[in-house]
Parts: C-alpha cells; sequence; structure tokens
C-alpha cells in the first residue's frame, strides 16, 4: 500500500499502459492471503535459512525452490497432500 502506488503519476502511467490496477483492503490481510502464505514458506523454508552473497544467487536459489521443489514435490495440506504440479495435472480438463 505505497504511497508511489496511489500517485496520480503511477495511476496515469497504468491508464496510458491500459494496466488494470488491484488494491487490496486496507487492514484485510486475508484478500491476499494465498500470496502471504506463500511468501511466509519461502522465507521460512529457504530464504531465512542463510545469507545470500548475491541478489543473483538468491534469484537463482528462489527459482530452483519454486520450480524444483515447490510446484513439483512439495505436498501441500490445501491440495489433498499433493504437489501443485499433481494437483493440476489430475483436475486439468482435456
Amino acid at each position: 500500500r505505497g504511497c508511489q502506488y496511489t500517485s496520480a503519476q503511477f495511476g496515469d502511467l497504468a491508464e496510458d499502459l491500459d494496466v488494470r490496477l488491484s488494491v487490496g483492503r486496507k487492514g484485510q490481510c486475508w484478500d491476499n492471503a494465498v500470496a502471504e502464505s506463500f511468501f511466509a514458506t519461502i522465507k521460512k523454508e529457504l530464504i531465512d535459512r542463510r545469507g545470500w552473497p548475491t541478489r543473483v544467487a538468491a534469484h537463482k536459489a528462489i527459482f530452483g525452490y519454486i520450480e524444483g521443489w515447490y510446484n513439483t514435490r512439495r505436498l501441500h495440506s490445501s491440495l489433498g497432500y499433493l504437489s501443485p504440479n499433481t494437483y493440476e495435472a489430475t483436475h486439468r480438463v482435456a
């Protein structure tokens, strides 16, 4: 909810680029609960476990975590203890 996102200049630029802005309601943390949960998980399981010598190293580790673990092998209780990729494959409409 940073002030830069509510400025007239930012709004004008978004309009010029045909970008629709979406801002959650103030004080309504559950508006963004899925994203908040994901970032809390990645911080707990990866980011906060070590120091990162460079941003590039952190970016590579985050990409590897998401594509090599989180989406492919990590079991999610909200998905019936399936990985996101497995869940999506079993629920895909042909």
